[in-house]
């Protein structure tokens, strides 16, 4: 049987464990980035580290954790590659760019609360969404949870509704992102 995988990578780690724990439950491996990893292992959950799946550190601070070609192959994969390994869900949801602009942040910290990673992990795996969870937020872990405890898996007509979500989330911070930078250039 195929190693099933879910790449969680999360800002708000609300519920996190608890998705951590039905995932590992139900046969999933879990790869994580380093801080959210930190979550998942105090609630007892095996995590690996994508830095040691992907064979390379995070670097830059943190700026750099997933943009790898074995997290995007994995994503991407359509399942006919053998040499490919599949990441069958994606957990993530982004930096908190509305609050920076809610309490007005200075500019450095409004460029560093752009989510590069996690915008393209979402939008990987809504893309690939015939094979790929996307999970875009806390609020759709109870959906996910309910269809993984019951059937293993998530049903493609849930994955199709998280994938559009999920390019709906990223289109909203796109747009916010680019009305902060043209109030920048005013």
């Amino acid at each position: 049987m195929a190693i099933r995988r879910a790449v969680i990578s999360v800002w708000d780690k609300a519920g996190i464990a608890e998705l951590a724990k039905v995932f590992h439950h139900q046969g999933y491996g879990i790869l994580s980035t380093s801080k959210t990893a930190e979550v998942i292992r105090k609630a007892d959950v095996p995590v690996t580290e994508i830095s040691e799946f992907t064979g390379s550190p995070e670097i830059l601070g943190g700026r750099v954790k997933t943009l790898h070609p074995k997290i995007a192959g994995g994503i991407l994969t359509t399942r006919q590659d053998p040499t490919v390994e599949p990441i069958d869900i994606v957990v993530c949801n982004l930096y908190p760019f509305a609050a920076g602009l809610e309490r007005e942040a200075k500019h450095d910290e409004m460029v560093e609360l752009i989510d590069i990673g996690g915008v393209t992990l979402l939008r990987a795996a809504a893309k690939n969404h015939a094979f790929v969870t996307v999970v875009p937020g806390p609020e759709y872990y109870p959906q996910v949870i309910s269809e993984i405890e019951e059937r293993g898996a998530v049903r493609a007509k849930l994955r199709l509704e998280l994938a559009r979500r999920a390019f709906e989330i990223t289109s909203r911070y796109d747009a916010a992102i680019t009305r902060y930078l043209d109030s920048c250039t005013r």
